[in-house]
């Protein structure tokens, strides 16, 4: 009998009350009496890779056998939107590893002590909170849908439902913010009870065809993020939590491992319209549709909309790339700080013959990432 390969899976769940005007997700706000048939059809195609079940396994790319999932993310869209039965019987139709994380993206005003209860019996191990800001005044600019006395809420129903960790996500830059409403969200996300193991803290991005890129009057002012990140780096590190990624601080063992695998180009299984996977270099995507999934994976079809192959030279590329996001950060080999003056002050040694970002790095993580020189492979990792 094989030993189980552990993986990860994401579900994307694209189903949202209303759209923020910032996003460019592969979301829908009218189309929720698909929900069950969804779930229907993302729990054949967990079933079909898993267990090679069903008509769908002959049309998908083989997957070894006892695949389990290390890593379960529900993303989206809101995955609280879910009505709470078929939260669950989709989360149980997913084979995981003893110990595995299982996180469930989370609007405020969905987590009642009701659906955090449920979440935590269908095996929740962490919530990722929709937080984004704690003034009233940005959230409206963002197009949020709740009010701060939600996210108080619904942190206490997490802990009340004893839910072992849980992540708070904001994003910075929006219109409306000062440099004293963004401080104050810090610190208030932080006074939550019980406080967050985690913040995503992101900087607001224009993506075109947004309401928010129709307006230029409310785009970000890079100088003004690039401020408030440090802020924010300084009050989440004086609260224990430490930066592992560039938006990313953690207590120490509550990292997100669905997302650590991500950034160390591990395997992960995409189920659900526009989900992506990754499979030994091997990327691929799911239709976009709710609806053109639904009856794909009906008929016995396969949901894969396209994929692509990296070369081993764009794999090595993207290893470094990915790795220098994080504090892990890379072999020194890659940037030879001494011959490149442009990189003093943003890189600095971290032992074992490595590098990573600096604060000011941080900010400017993409032009250090163009100087990155590729060393053999086996010194990546």
């Amino acid at each position: 009998m094989p030993a189980p390969v552990a993986v990860g899976a994401y579900v994307h769940i694209p189903f949202c009350v209303s759209r923020c005007d910032y996003c460019a997700f592969a979301t829908w706000t009218d189309r929720h009496e698909l929900r069950s048939a969804y779930v229907d059809a993302c729990i054949g195609h967990v079933r079909a890779v898993q267990h090679g079940e069903g008509l769908l396994a002959d049309s998908l790319d083989p997957w070894p056998d006892a695949t389990t999932a290390a890593t379960v993310y529900l993303g989206g869209g809101t995955p609280s939107q879910l009505e709470i039965g078929d939260l669950q019987r989709l989360l149980a139709a997913i084979d995981r590893v003893p110990g595995a994380e299982v996180t469930i993206e989370a609007n405020p005003e969905d987590v009642t002590p009701r659906w955090a209860a449920a979440a935590a019996a269908a095996g929740a191990t962490r919530i990722s909170l929709g937080v984004q800001s704690l003034d009233e005044t940005v959230l409206r600019g963002l197009g949020r849908a709740h009010d701060p006395a939600a996210v108080v809420s619904a942190a206490a129903a997490i802990g009340v439902a004893g839910i072992s960790s849980y992540s708070v996500d904001l994003i910075f830059g929006g219109c409306g913010e000062t440099d004293k409403s963004w401080l104050a969200t810090l610190e208030g996300v932080l006074d939550l009870e019980p406080s967050p193991s985690h913040v995503s803290a992101y900087a607001l991005t224009v993506e075109r065809g947004t309401p928010l890129w129709r307006d230029p009057a409310r785009y970000p002012d890079d100088d003004v993020q690039a401020a408030r990140y440090d802020v924010a780096d300084r009050v989440l590190s004086a609260h224990g939590l430490e930066w592992y990624e560039l938006s990313n601080w953690a207590l120490p063992g509550h990292e997100s491992r669905h997302n650590q695998n991500y950034w160390a180009q591990g395997d992960y299984l995409a189920i659900g319209a526009a989900a992506h996977g990754h499979r030994s270099g091997h990327r691929s995507w799911n239709l976009r549709t709710p609806e053109r999934y639904i009856a794909a994976v009906a008929s016995g079809t396969s949901p894969v909309a396209a994929s692509e192959t990296l070369t081993e030279a764009e794999r090595r590329t993207e290893a470094l790339e990915l790795s220098l996001r994080t504090r892990r950060g890379v072999p020194a080999a890659s940037l030879p700080v001494r011959s490149d003056p442009a990189l003093d002050g943003l890189v600095e040694p971290i032992g074992q013959g490595r590098v990573a970002l600096t604060l000011p790095g941080r900010r400017l993580a993409n032009e250090v990432a163009c100087r990155i020189d590729q060393p053999e492979m086996s010194k990546i990792t």
